[in-house]
């Protein structure tokens, strides 16, 4: 049985519960983000509320898991949960925890995470799992930084309040891990976003689904989408909110172009198909009619590249157009991007015809290239 130790984390301390924390609980169960990222936290939340939870933990301890206050390593004071609970199968188990919005942007979960994660494999744990929403990207950087890698998404996992199912992103530690931080392959944007005065890039949001929609059902950026199919709205709003959690797993960089002066949603652009291993990824891009005419997508090509180039391992980026769409051609040129190849029957087209793709390139700058061999 594990005992209620207390457990040195840096800035903070892991101990158990006092009578004392329950008002400072109550008043973090009432901030919104843990109302929507925990449902079994009650709806009001109130003093009873907390009071059954300190006598659920004492509970808890004599079943096997091992649930901690986070507590400021000076004064004592509570800045949130955290808890180890024993999973099914022997040598599993899990993390969870909250932080009061007070105590947010210190570090205080990753420090929590991390020390308890030692704590628990020092005393005979193989298996840590931590499971988050995909919208909750603050829980999956502090499972990053915690060493926990991710493994994947959970489908209708989690039971919400509303009776629907959300999906969940599994991340593990086990005991031979390093612990050390991963490192996400596509870091975020310096600052939040990309801007050259005119257009600005930044993350796509679940908040873009409908401006997303309807960029999407333009028709000829239709025409020129593979396949060239129109997404639903339950497709967008899927891609949207995805979006996020893709990007810190490494598998594509989904962002919103606005018009760096009003603010306003103008177009999409993605780096998508991202193979580490060869240094390479490909872009694509689309813009709304409003917005053409002013430079915004090659705008945009300019500065998603050269961020990849200069804050990834990418050295090649590609691109695909149809042999036909000619402004594509000129927003590519106009970004550095040269012409490589036709390839014939590439992608699929309508009433399953195949399309051939006009392929582009630009490579980093700087970079050497060996000369062909005779």
């Amino acid at each position: 049985m594990l005992s209620p130790d207390v457990i040195p984390a840096g800035p903070v301390v892991l101990r158990p519960h006092a009578p004392a924390d329950a008002e400072a609980i109550v008043r973090a169960c009432s901030d919104p983000e843990i109302v929507r990222f925990i449902p079994p936290v009650p709806v009001p939340y109130t003093h009873d509320d907390a009071l059954r939870y300190l006598e659920q933990v004492e509970q808890e301890w004599k079943d096997g898991s091992a649930p901690f206050a986070i507590a400021d390593a000076e004064s004592g004071e509570w800045l949130g949960n955290i808890s180890l609970r024993v999973a099914r199968l022997a040598g599993n188990a899990e993390i969870g925890y909250l932080v009061a919005p007070w105590a947010r942007g210190r570090g205080v979960a990753t420090a929590a995470t991390r020390a308890l994660a030692g704590w628990a494999l020092a005393r005979g744990v193989e298996r840590i799992e931590l499971l988050t929403a995909p919208e909750n990207l603050a829980s999956q950087r502090v499972a990053l930084a915690a060493g926990f890698r991710r493994e994947g998404v959970r489908r209708a996992a989690e039971p919400r309040r509303d009776g629907a199912r959300g999906d969940l992103v599994a991340f593990a530690r086990l005991r031979g891990d390093s612990g050390e931080p991963v490192r996400p392959f596509l870091p975020g944007f310096p600052g939040g976003s990309l801007t050259d005065g005119v257009v600005r890039l930044r993350p796509l949001t679940e908040t873009d689904a409908a401006a997303y929609l309807a960029l999407q059902t333009v028709p000829d950026v239709v025409a020129y989408s593979v396949p060239p199919e129109a997404p639903t709205p339950a497709e967008a709003e899927e891609r949207c909110r995805m979006a996020g959690t893709q990007w810190l797993a490494g598998e594509r960089a989904e962002v919103a172009i606005l018009d760096a002066v009003t603010g306003t949603f103008a177009g999409h652009i993605q780096l998508t198909a991202v193979i580490p291993p060869l240094g390479e990824a490909m872009t694509g891009y689309s813009v709304l009619p409003e917005f053409r005419g002013r430079g915004f997508a090659a705008r945009a090509v300019n500065l998603l590249v050269g961020w990849a180039f200069a804050h990834t391992s990418l050295v090649r980026i590609v691109a695909g157009t149809s042999p036909a769409n000619t402004a594509s051609h000129r927003v590519l040129e106009r970004a550095g991007f040269s012409r490589e190849a036709l390839i014939r029957g590439l992608l699929p087209g309508p009433d399953g015809t195949r399309l051939d793709d006009l392929r582009w390139y630009r490579l980093r700058e700087g970079l050497r290239l060996q000369d062909p061999q005779p």
